[in-house]
């Protein structure tokens, strides 16, 4: 048996695919009957467009960790933060699962770990995959969505979306359970 699906690839990358992003995402859940969104959006731009596109589904926005820039302090602008909440979505701060404690010991000791090496193998394929795999794992170590059962997740190249996918999560300590099914769309370039 096989599956022919359209996949979409752009001829650049950032916040000018994330419309369409989105729009083509929303295409596959329904076709799917797909309700568990994941979308990154740290200062909330995407997160808005995407809670207004997914009313009714169980959108989850990856907001970033408190404390990223400056202690107890958070990227979300507060408007958008509103909005989102007022579609229903669900926000959350966390630590990057393909980061933190690596990062942490990389930047005092020197040597690369093994979390880095996942993340830039993953950004081969583009920055925004590799954020689909990592908040489709710290959503399920959240408890909002579960290991598993598909879920779409969006990611991007800084500021908006321009990759999503069709994938099982896993929680991160898991992460070789996480199965990529589909690619929506994605930049062809760099």
């Amino acid at each position: 048996m096989s599956h022919t699906i359209e996949s979409v690839y752009f001829d650049g990358k950032g916040k000018d695919y994330t419309e369409e992003t989105l729009k083509l995402a929303k295409k596959r859940a329904d076709e799917l009957g797909i309700k568990d969104i994941i979308i990154a959006s740290y200062t909330g731009y995407a997160g808005v467009l995407a809670s207004e596109i997914f009313k009714g589904y169980n959108l989850v926005v990856s907001a970033g960790m408190m404390g990223f820039t400056e202690p107890n302090v958070h990227r979300m602008v507060d408007e958008n933060k509103e909005k989102m909440e007022a579609n229903g979505a669900k926000i959350f701060y966390h630590l990057h699962a393909f980061g933190g404690l690596g990062r942490a010991v990389k930047q005092r000791f020197g040597p690369i770990q093994v979390d880095e090496i996942i993340a830039n193998v993953l950004r081969l394929f583009s920055q925004g995959v590799k954020v689909c795999l990592e908040i489709s794992c710290m959503a399920c170590d959240a408890g909002l969505i579960k290991a598993g059962e598909p879920v779409i997740a969006i990611g991007g190249s800084g500021g908006g979306a321009d990759s999503a996918t069709v994938l099982l999560p896993s929680n991160t300590h898991r992460f070789f359970d996480t199965k990529v099914l589909e690619v929506i769309c994605k930049p062809r370039v760099g």
